[in-house]
């Protein structure tokens, strides 16, 4: 375990209340509804964030994460633009909710992100000039409860080989340090038959209420563990989770649903985890998203959320290779198929999910964000619900 991680728990241990501001989490703690299953979600309402919204004069959009922090009344948000259209960025914001209405979102800042060496991020075409740093595809973003700054994933990507990677910063977007990516899931130079697949990798992310773990997911299999999800099968994707340390301490296998619908002849089709957002330290919310191109090329998204435990599922710490009737999955049940759901006007690419603020009736709520990957056919939604437990 690295020191700079053993010395941001002992200060945590000092300040904690330092600790709780500067996470999403503070409404958890002592909220004993965490403890009871989600029996619906509510549709709030909707907000769109223009598809010419700038900021700082570098275009919003490619929003793939999103986090809360009721503490500091603050939104993040993180970029998956590979810093061609700007800086490999986050953004800070503000945007409220209540039980009828939801926005609008008003960005306050822009976070540049910077490498372990303090250079920004560079391109594709940059890195290509130098070949120097880690070019970015940021996926998932979090405030960081053991630190005054954030946590957040980057898929990869094989054809540079560069790994996936999952690091921390402080608020200004400086580096602060790397978690460890166990080795299956790494760029192999010498086996292309291993390791995550290019933008299938770690597309999902999420403390645990109390702070104490950390889950990360990848989208889909990884190269070894089988094929991808068709009509007629589902596959297996792997979360790892880790403690307070920021040391792996299991690995877990989720099971994607089959191709929600059939594509045009010789189209596009995946379904995979796009995120996570842990209820406890045993249970999950996990959104499956499938993006599937019909005969004239256009996407179609479909989106479910689902509730997923790792009890009983069987921990593959360390495993190479997942081998069928070797380990158990975690098990999981339908909460929620955006499709099914008539309220919404539009489903776009959900790619986010976070906590949103409490009611004013003390009821919980989530949020999602869509990322339009700067496209003029595609928008960036945000969706809010309020959050039904069995127990109300």
């Amino acid at each position: 375990m690295k020191q700079s991680h053993i010395v941001a728990c002992l200060l945590l241990s000092c300040m904690s209340l330092t600790a709780e501001a500067a996470s999403n989490t503070d409404s958890i703690l002592d909220d004993n509804s965490s403890n009871f299953p989600i029996s619906r979600l509510d549709y709030i309402g909707e907000y769109i964030i223009p598809n010419d919204t700038k900021f700082d004069h570098v275009l919003v959009g490619g929003l793939s994460g999103i986090d809360y922090s009721a503490d500091r009344k603050q939104w993040l948000m993180i970029s998956d633009d590979r810093a061609s259209k700007g800086p490999a960025r986050a953004y800070l914001g503000s945007m409220s909710v209540t039980k009828d209405k939801v926005g609008p979102m008003t960005l306050t800042k822009m976070i540049s992100l910077y490498q372990p060496d303090d250079t920004l991020y560079p391109s594709k075409e940059t890195y290509e000039k130098d070949h120097k740093g880690m070019v970015p595809d940021f996926e998932s973003i979090r405030f960081n409860p053991f630190t005054t700054g954030f946590r957040y994933t980057s898929e990869g990507d094989r054809a540079l080989g560069m790994s996936p990677f999952i690091r921390d910063a402080f608020m200004d977007g400086h580096y602060f340090d790397d978690l460890p990516i166990p080795q299956a899931y790494r760029y192999d130079p010498n086996n292309n038959q291993v390791g995550f697949r290019d933008n299938f990798a770690l597309e999902g992310s999420s403390f645990t209420p109390n702070g104490k773990m950390y889950f990360a997911a990848m989208e889909a299999p990884l190269k070894q563990d089988g094929a991808l999800p068709s009509l007629t099968k589902g596959a297996y994707s792997r979360v790892i989770r880790y403690d307070e340390l920021g040391d792996v301490i299991g690995e877990y296998v989720y099971p994607i649903d089959p191709l929600p619908a059939k594509p045009g002849a010789g189209k596009h089709a995946d379904n995979g985890v796009s995120e996570i957002l842990a209820l406890n330290s045993q249970q999950l919310l996990v959104v499956e998203r499938a993006g599937i191109q019909d005969a004239a090329g256009h996407y179609h998204d479909y989106i479910r959320i689902y509730q997923a435990d790792i009890d009983n599922a069987t921990n593959v710490i360390g495993v190479q290779t997942l081998v069928p009737g070797q380990y158990l999955p975690m098990k999981k049940h339908l909460l929620l198929n955006l499709n099914d759901d008539k309220r919404l006007p539009k489903l776009d690419n959900i790619e986010g999910i976070t906590w949103g603020p409490k009611l004013a009736n003390g009821q919980r709520t989530l949020v999602l964000i869509s990322d339009n990957n700067f496209n003029a056919s595609e928008v960036t939604q945000l969706l809010a619900f309020k959050v039904v437990y069995k127990k109300d």
